[in-house]
């Protein structure tokens, strides 16, 4: 008769041939920060460029079926529940898309173009030094791009 140790690694071992066991671990997590979310302390206003970075994250994890980690970064960021409209996100970044690229998260489509265009600076892209409002941290707020 096999021992309780032998039945846990039986499980477990199981657990991981069927990827079950990752699913699981991430779903505890989930729920765990779900139950310790402070809910009675306000968010504090989600800026605008958060809320993109935040939405191509996001359509990112749910592409990959990150759906536990996506409902954490929802929760723990203030991002609203209902997902940005694609084609607005596009727009917002000044994106064109084809059909093709549509089959995949706009967060692909960004790192393809700069991996594969060398511009000018010798495959660089220049990023410029802001620095934040007076008051705002570095997690809520970024700097407009006039700055």
């Amino acid at each position: 008769m096999a021992t309780i140790t032998e039945l846990k690694c039986a499980v477990r071992e199981t657990l991981e041939a069927r990827g079950v066991l990752s699913q699981l671990k991430a779903r505890i997590r989930a729920e765990v920060f779900s139950v310790l979310d402070d809910q009675s302390q306000p968010r504090p206003p989600l800026a605008h460029e958060n809320l993109l970075i935040n939405e191509l994250i996001r359509e990112y994890l749910e592409f990959n079926q990150y759906r536990y980690t996506a409902s954490v970064l929802t929760a723990e960021s203030g991002q609203p529940d209902v997902p940005l409209d694609r084609d607005f996100l596009a727009n917002e970044l000044k994106v064109a898309e084809d059909a093709r690229s549509k089959s995949v998260p706009l967060l692909y489509g960004l790192v393809s173009h700069f991996l594969s265009n060398s511009g000018d600076n010798g495959g660089k892209v220049f990023l410029r030094s802001t620095s934040l409002p007076a008051g705002a941290s570095v997690g809520n707020t970024v700097p407009s791009p006039d700055a």
